[in-house]
């Protein structure tokens, strides 16, 4: 008896000893908040600096939902752990953010916890947000404080059993989560570091265009090498990979006119980027976009398999029956050897999004429709409309095996299942 006792004392020892650690790892690199109220200066340029900053960052995606009030939240975020909801962060002091102060929003920046101390659930994007700087906190926070201040309780979040728990986020971030600023690489020109800075921080890149574990954790070491968006069902293609939307072999210029326009002499945005493009980078300055290309086209980059040495099998009959899907739904616009129409509609012949490994986005968008973003630089983009309601799942999947089995292209045909997947 005195055995089992020993060991289950030991045994609470170290259970103890577990919860310590992890609260001490929520509390690392915490900034200490002040212990009286302090005066916080704003002045118009902190404001429209702050603006800008909260555009760059995209902060309206996600706290304005469609028709709901600028800033005031309640969008709901799927995740493949339930439900999160965007919290109001107008300046309305009951519901929103009116009475926090300036550290208290920076520590919600920095290291994910809200005003009375909770933690909050990192589809806010704190690890990445995480490397702001307090100077840039402080503009953000002086923007929001000058927004409309609207009286709107924040939805609770339904999130499943046990990850609806503090003790559960706590073990999350205890063991994916590692607070810290960003630290310029010495070695890289400032333009570099600037650019890392907004795509690492501020932009949240990795958020989309991250690999992600069981438990919903992006990965340092697997940034930028693409992955399906939770709940979305598109596909952030991988920026290390010139299969995918790697650019280190693009003009500087291109890159910039993609991430201004929606478009470029060497592709163009849909989806969930246009989104991006259309809320937050069409408005950000030529000087950061370049910085932000100079980043990415210096992405290490993944190493390409060969090419297959002889030509991928095709099905005849599925051959037979996407080429009449597409001369009767497509060749009107992309052209009966897909070689597309410039500035207007896209080649297929040769387009990596076409043959990357990942068919999600084009089931996305032969399904739900292919819209760029209305930009300053490309105002009224051509659209390619849904055919949820014309084509069924085996005409998509035939249609789809043609298009990246032909005029050159050489892609694994595409499954009846892909399709029921990705829809």
């Amino acid at each position: 008896m005195k055995t089992v006792g020993r060991i289950a004392l030991g045994a609470l020892a170290l259970f103890v000893l577990l919860i310590v650690l992890i609260v001490a790892v929520n509390f690392r690199d915490e900034p200490s908040l002040p212990k009286e109220p302090q005066r916080f200066a704003s002045n118009p340029t902190l404001v429209e600096r702050g603006a800008y900053l909260a555009r760059a960052g995209n902060c309206a995606a996600c706290h304005t939902p469609r028709g709901g009030a600028p800033l005031a939240g309640g969008l709901g975020i799927e995740t493949p752990f339930g439900t999160v909801y965007s919290s109001n962060i107008t300046s309305d002091e009951t519901t929103g953010i009116g009475a926090w102060n300036s550290a208290e929003f920076f520590r919600a920046m920095h290291n994910g916890r809200s005003r009375d101390g909770r933690l909050l659930y990192p589809a806010f994007p704190y690890p990445n947000y995480t490397q702001i700087t307090r100077e840039d906190s402080d503009a953000i926070y002086a923007y929001l404080k000058s927004v409309a201040p609207v009286k709107q309780a924040n939805r609770p979040h339904t999130l499943r059993f046990p990850y609806n728990t503090q003790p559960s986020l706590a073990v999350w971030r205890a063991m994916f989560f590692d607070p810290g600023v960003y630290r310029p690489d010495t070695s890289k020109t400032a333009q570099w570091n600037r650019g890392g800075y907004l795509v690492r921080g501020l932009g949240h890149c990795n958020a989309c265009h991250g690999g992600r574990n069981l438990l919903g954790a992006t990965s340092e070491k697997l940034e930028m090498s693409g992955g399906l968006i939770p709940m979305q069902k598109w596909y952030a293609p991988a920026l290390t990979s010139s299969r995918e939307a790697g650019v280190a072999d693009w003009d500087t210029n291109h890159v910039v006119e993609l991430l201004k326009n929606g478009v470029s002499p060497r592709g163009s945005v849909m989806g969930p980027m246009a989104e991006v493009v259309y809320r937050s980078t069409q408005y950000v300055s030529t000087d950061d976009l370049l910085a932000m290309a100079v980043f990415l086209k210096q992405l290490p980059q993944a190493e390409e398999p060969h090419p297959p040495d002889k030509p991928l099998p095709r099905d005849p009959a599925v051959m037979d029956k996407g080429g009449k899907v597409y001369e009767k739904n497509c060749a009107q616009c992309h052209g009966d050897k897909g070689e597309g129409a410039p500035g207007a509609y896209p080649a297929l012949a040769g387009n990596r999004a076409v043959t990357m490994p990942s068919t999600a986005n084009l089931v996305r968008v032969v399904v739900s429709g292919g819209y760029l973003p209305s930009t300053g630089g490309n105002p009224r983009p051509y659209g390619m409309p849904p055919y949820n309601q014309t084509l069924d799942d085996s005409q998509i999947a035939a249609v789809l095996s043609f298009i990246r089995l032909s005029w050159g292209n050489e892609a694994p045909a595409v499954s009846q299942l892909e399709v029921l997947q990705f829809r």
